[in-house]
């Protein structure tokens, strides 16, 4: 097909080119499209509480490379996109997680180029990974191949693939997720994000539950010029409490600091402040008057979580956990 084809051409390029193509396609998108733009400033500015001209500016030309830079994270060869990332701090916190024989849950949100950290995870550990199928489908074979490398394995958005995790976990391996992205009805609990009340994801709380998980932020700071990127990963800052509604707002908490670290490289174009695709008894709260917030991101991860008892994921999450805990 015609997108596959230049999919393919373009993961040909020098990560240079594709980054100076994204710059332009950014700027592209922000002026052919009104209700984009005005999203993007609207949220970076109740983000930051403050107008940016130099940072908006800059998460035009990001969201742009975020976007070219795929064909090269899933084109090009394992040991190529890997190697990409030029410098990885923070890695100690694996080595002392896995010394511990506990399992760990990577968590990243859509921050830079947060396709590659799986890729660099599984160049030296299993870990295993959320998938859902992309908006359009000729880019699902795209994405799996790009996705099955080195030691990742991905798990279906669904009751099986968060049984997969659970298990993963108490089996003292890795997990990895995106928490920023809005659920379905009844998978997720409002949560503050930004001083706004969002949508949020209850199912990393959940994993974070699990006896004996370790719980590590990772991000990659794109590079100027199509130099690279620098993995971070990052122990918490706030532990959690074991209370679920205050473990979500925890992780929200976690995820505002790691986006200020380099607010340009956020995607701020997604509408995180919507409600649940489906909604039952889920209206939202209002939202106090005088706090700043509203960040976005582009969603591709996976939409599972879980409050009311009618979730699946809530179900899978809780009846996996209980039956590793009797084992245990």
């Amino acid at each position: 097909m015609l997108s596959q084809s230049l999919f393919r051409l373009l993961s040909r390029l020098p990560l240079s080119w594709l980054h100076r193509l994204g710059g332009w396609a950014g700027w592209l998108t922000y002026k052919t499209s009104p209700s984009y733009a005005r999203r993007l400033r609207e949220n970076l500015f109740n983000a930051l509480g403050r107008e940016d001209e130099a940072v908006l500016r800059a998460a035009i030309v990001e969201a742009g490379r975020q976007a070219l830079e795929l064909p090269f994270i899933w084109g090009r060869p394992a040991a190529e996109v890997v190697a990409s990332a030029v410098r990885t701090e923070g890695w100690e916190l694996v080595e002392a997680a896995r010394a511990e024989g506990a399992g760990i849950l990577f968590i990243t949100p859509h921050l830079g180029c947060f396709e590659i950290t799986a890729q660099c995870i599984a160049a030296q550990i299993p870990i295993t990974v959320l998938y859902r199928p992309p908006r359009k489908e000729v880019l699902q074979p795209l994405m799996e191949a790009g996705r099955a490398r080195g030691q990742m394995r991905t798990a279906p958005a669904d009751l099986s693939g968060v049984r997969k995790l659970v298990k993963t976990l108490r089996s003292h391996e890795a997990v990895g997720m995106l928490p920023d992205q809005v659920p379905g009805a009844g998978e997720g609990v409002w949560a503050p994000f930004f001083g706004k009340p969002a949508w949020t994801m209850t199912l990393a709380a959940r994993l974070a539950a699990v006896k004996g998980v370790r719980v590590i932020y990772t991000w990659a700071e794109r590079l100027p010029r199509g130099e690279g990127y620098v993995f971070r990963l990052q122990a918490p800052t706030e532990p959690l409490t074991g209370d679920l509604d205050t473990d979500v707002a925890v992780i929200n908490r976690e995820v505002e600091r790691m986006i200020l670290q380099c607010p340009q490289q956020y995607l701020w174009g997604y509408n995180r402040y919507k409600g649940p695709r489906r909604g039952r008894n889920d209206a939202a709260p209002e939202a106090p008057e005088d706090t700043p917030g509203d960040a976005a991101v582009r969603a591709d991860g996976v939409a599972a979580g879980g409050s009311p008892a009618t979730s699946p994921v809530r179900a899978a999450a809780d009846a996996d956990g209980a039956a590793a805990e009797r084992r245990a």
